[in-house]
């Protein structure tokens, strides 16, 4: 047995393991020839999608084992117009004991895209979303990025997939 310490890990999280909130939603065929896409239809509402963030983690009592969460590239497509804002939140949902509630809690992230600006353009785009304080993901939490965007009558979406990107240790 060997030690393994990689910090290059990915893992892609297809499109219909998204799931979205205010609209209607279905997976269908991307913009882009041979491409699958969580899709919304045209509506002036605020729609809120979200991904289910799901790299290996480590239930054992050491620290700093199994996978170290860094950031979250989002690949969309804002079609027919622009958004008004595309906003990007990751929320740690920490699992309470037999009969207790779960405790869900804000992350602080950074997202490279303006979120009422070049993130919510028309066109495609990959939005990356940087954990600030990295966080070990274990049998104790999970994980949820949430998108909210914010849309005109016309604009409709496709969410073609997401990448996690973290640190493996084993």
């Amino acid at each position: 047995m060997g030690y393994v310490n990689d910090d290059k890990m990915t893992q892609f999280i297809p499109p219909w393991q998204f799931q979205g909130a205010t609209g209607t939603y279905t997976i269908a065929a991307g913009a882009v020839a041979g491409t699958w896409a969580f899709h919304r239809a045209a509506a002036a509402s605020t729609g809120v999608v979200t991904i289910p963030i799901l790299p290996p983690g480590n239930s054992g009592a050491a620290r700093n084992k199994g996978s170290l969460l860094k950031s979250i590239e989002v690949d969309y497509e804002l079609l027919l117009a622009g958004a008004t804002s595309v906003t990007a939140a990751l929320a740690k949902v920490t699992r309470g004991a037999n009969g207790a509630v779960a405790v869900v809690s804000a992350v602080t992230i950074t997202q490279d895209q303006a979120a009422a600006v070049a993130a919510a353009t028309q066109g495609q785009h990959k939005l990356t979303v940087t954990v600030t304080t990295p966080e070990w993901h274990s049998n104790a939490a999970y994980y949820f990025l949430n998108l909210t965007c914010v849309c005109g009558a016309t604009v409709t979406l496709d969410f073609l997939g997401a990448i996690v990107n973290y640190t493996f240790k084993a």
